[in-house]
């Protein structure tokens, strides 16, 4: 049976770290003017680090260059074709036909991946971009699993899909809301993201104009385009039965302790379905991504066409009892169970912790009994992160990793 490539998001170095860490095969990550996540500040110097790291681990970084250009952009796209073929990345996202131009012109050796963003429904699609220098195709999450069965059959490029994540609002991002509400271009990578606010709802007859009746009465408004998250852990033997070559996790603006949850569980299930997929059971690590700060969760159109249920109409998150704790940062060299922890959340004794263990479902759970100041080594009862980046040392009464993610039970 054949594993398909887990593929994650990297906002950073060290979410690509923690994405490795927790089982990634390979990670994506963007420029910060030249991928449709523009906020995730990622510097050239980052990306080339990262790629570095990746290789020495014998795994993989794919950058996204996944913009709809305008012709004043082509000249820094150009050279970031240039530096990323330097620096050897293993493959371009792109969108636009005109980046999928330059690309093969600058850096031929280069595999191109067409990003869903430009909405490869059909295995006629797929097989145009191939003719135009694609290795491989990510689908539009739109599709239903005979679609995407169909497309694989009849295309020998490497097919990637979505498995887990938020879904846009709009045909597979392809999204002008937010330029028109608050002018930031999503296509630019600088969405607002607002298909996530609440709207007030009105009702005006139209011989009466200015009498507007609320439809809604809640006090929130009414979060009608907000779409829940796709999770496809359920449908993993299906997926991995259809031999798709990659299985791709949205979120490079999540945090290291939502990746490490995520990617941890999808890597468990991936894993365990190819070594006995008699047993397979799906709720286990349904478990597990539960503990994660979520939107509700959805199928999408993958088992049904006719799917209604995958708008998020409260406009809440989900599964508010665990949080991120910290991340071990080191042992404390003057005692063996004492480690430096940079902390996330307040912590206090008596706290309830789990770690997140690489390859590993199941976290492994301790209760806070001491913590010291980082600076006077003094014991405290409680601590507040009140700076990025803030420690505290904490005994943990078992062996740890450096940056072994920490979750705090609330």
């Amino acid at each position: 049976m054949k594993k398909p490539e887990l593929l994650a998001p990297a906002g950073s170095f060290e979410k690509a770290k923690t994405a490795f860490m927790y089982g990634a095969d390979s990670v994506y990550m963007g420029t910060s003017k030249l991928s449709l996540r523009s906020r995730v500040n990622v510097d050239d110097n980052e990306l080339i680090k990262t790629i570095e790291y990746a290789h020495s681990i014998n795994r993989k970084v794919y950058a996204a260059l996944n913009i709809y250009a305008r012709d004043g952009m082509y000249k820094e796209i150009e050279e970031q074709i240039k530096n990323l073929k330097l620096a050897k990345v293993d493959g371009l996202i792109i969108s636009d036909g005109g980046i999928v131009e330059i690309a093969k012109n600058i850096a031929p050796e280069i595999p191109i991946h067409i990003s869903t963003q430009a909405n490869v429904t059909s295995y006629h699609t797929s097989n145009f971009w191939k003719r135009n220098g694609a290795k491989r195709i990510i689908l539009a999450r739109e599709l239903h699993k005979n679609e995407i069965k169909e497309i694989k059959q009849n295309t020998d490029l490497e097919i990637e899909m979505f498995i887990h994540g938020a879904i846009c609002y709009s045909y597979s991002g392809r999204c002008h809301l937010s330029d028109f509400l608050a002018s930031r271009c999503g296509n630019l990578g600088d969405c607002a993201q607002s298909c996530r606010w609440a709207y007030n709802i009105y009702l005006e007859e139209k011989n009466n104009p200015g009498n507007l009746i609320p439809i809604e009465t809640d006090e929130n408004g009414t979060y009608i385009l907000s779409s829940k998250d796709l999770c496809l852990i359920k449908e993993l033997p299906e997926v991995i039965k259809m031999e798709i070559d990659s299985l791709k996790i949205e979120g490079r603006l999540k945090t290291e302790y939502y990746l490490a949850t995520i990617i941890n569980a999808y890597r468990n299930a991936i894993d365990d379905y190819i070594s006995n997929p008699e047993e397979y059971n799906y709720t286990k690590y349904m478990k597990e991504i539960e503990k994660t700060k979520t939107r509700g969760l959805t199928t999408f159109y993958f088992n049904d066409k006719n799917n209604k249920d995958f708008q998020e109409y409260e406009g809440k998150q989900y599964n508010p009892n665990y949080e991120f704790g910290g991340k071990i940062i080191c042992k404390d060299e003057d005692y063996f169970s004492k480690h430096i922890i940079e902390i996330r959340n307040r912590l206090k004794l008596g706290d309830v912790l789990e770690i997140l263990i690489p390859n590993q479902l199941e976290a492994k759970e301790f209760t806070i009994q001491k913590m010291w100041d980082i600076d006077t080594k003094e014991e405290i009862k409680y601590v507040n992160p009140g700076k990025e980046g803030q420690k505290v040392i904490l005994e943990i009464p078992f062996e740890v990793k450096p940056n072994w993610i920490l979750r705090r039970k609330k």
